[in-house]
């Protein structure tokens, strides 16, 4: 590269040696003599910077209804003679109307939104929504090693029994 400039500088003539070579030095050390203090203060250091944490994006935890589940609201807000017309599975004004009066008729907050208590009122929810917390999943009993026999030990245990 020093050689490449020094050529340069030749076939232009116009750049005396010693400030061709004062670049190649510049260039191969990676630094440069017309940086002043001033600039390199004043620019902002990045060790001093937050860090940003980036996560992951997390799937949420409720998923909108399907239109079948809304159907199945619209039709028992109707049994309940609150939704008037035909079940259509849209979560529309109609259906926000029917829900806000059921819950407010049933002592729930009225914002026409679907919770837990308000679907349990209508029979469409768990017995447990919104009043305990999730039961954790219990292992089925054939999973469990201390309840299963091994097929080898059955043919002793009914040998001894006969």
């Amino acid at each position: 590269m020093k050689l490449l400039v020094i050529i340069a500088s030749i076939a232009l003539g116009c750049v005396p040696g010693s400030v061709a070579e004062a670049s190649a030095r510049e260039y191969q050390s990676g630094s440069s003599a017309t940086t002043s203090p001033a600039t390199s203060a004043s620019t902002p250091k990045k060790a001093s910077a937050k860090k940003k944490h980036h996560y992951a994006r997390r799937e949420p935890k409720q998923k909108a209804p399907t239109p079948e589940r809304i159907s199945e609201i619209q039709s028992a807000l109707a049994r309940n003679g609150y939704y008037q017309g035909n079940p259509n599975g849209k979560w529309d004004s109609n259906t926000i109307g029917a829900m806000q009066k059921f819950q407010s008729d049933h002592g729930l907050d009225g914002t026409g939104k679907l919770d837990a208590l308000s679907l349990q009122k209508l029979g469409l929810g768990s017995d447990i929504a919104g009043v305990s917390a999730p039961r954790p999943i219990t292992p089925t009993s054939s999973s469990t090693p201390s309840q299963t026999t091994p097929p080898s030990a059955k043919p002793q245990q009914q040998a001894k029994t006969q």
